[in-house]
């Protein structure tokens, strides 16, 4: 009967320490990482104290530590999820921007002005394309614009 109760008290220490760690390391976190272990460890803390086998305490800190995730996860989700605001590189993509320095691809210079800012340039198709022409931005590249000419009509050559 000893026995027991020492093992039982130690259980619920065990118990009791793993509801701190997990507490504190859900406190040390941006995200919620662990607070559903919390969760499990309460209960298997609760089962410790009331006497449970040892194989009822794990069973019940899975079980509680599982159920808390799947009840709470989408919640959090829905009530986390941000706008994502566009970056410049997200805005500037399919923008008609001017030439401002001539594009060529071989000697590595060009430059175009879009959105209010001046950007390192090439031609996504190669082409030489002279200062003061219209194009169309068509991807990104590190901090290049790839860009390809647009006609007076304002459609792409």
């Amino acid at each position: 009967m000893v026995a027991f109760l020492q093992s039982v008290d130690l259980m619920i220490w065990i118990w009791l320490g793993a509801v701190i760690l997990f507490g504190v390391l859900e406190l040390a976190t941006a995200g919620l990482v662990s607070i559903w272990f919390v969760a499990g460890a309460l209960a298997a803390l609760a089962g410790a104290v009331l006497g449970a086998e040892l194989l009822v305490q794990v069973l019940l800190f899975a079980g509680v530590s599982a159920a808390a995730l799947a009840v709470t996860r989408p919640l959090v989700r829905k009530y986390t999820r941000r706008d994502t605001v566009a970056t410049n590189a997200d805005r500037v993509l399919g923008s008609r921007a001017k030439v401002t320095e001539t594009i060529d691809n071989d000697n590595s210079t060009g430059a175009v002005y879009v959105d209010g800012k001046t950007w390192t340039a090439r031609s996504a198709e190669g082409d030489v394309i002279p200062a003061g022409e219209q194009v169309e931005v068509a991807s990104i590249e590190g901090v290049k614009l790839l860009v390809i000419p647009v006609k007076e009509g304002g459609f792409v050559k």
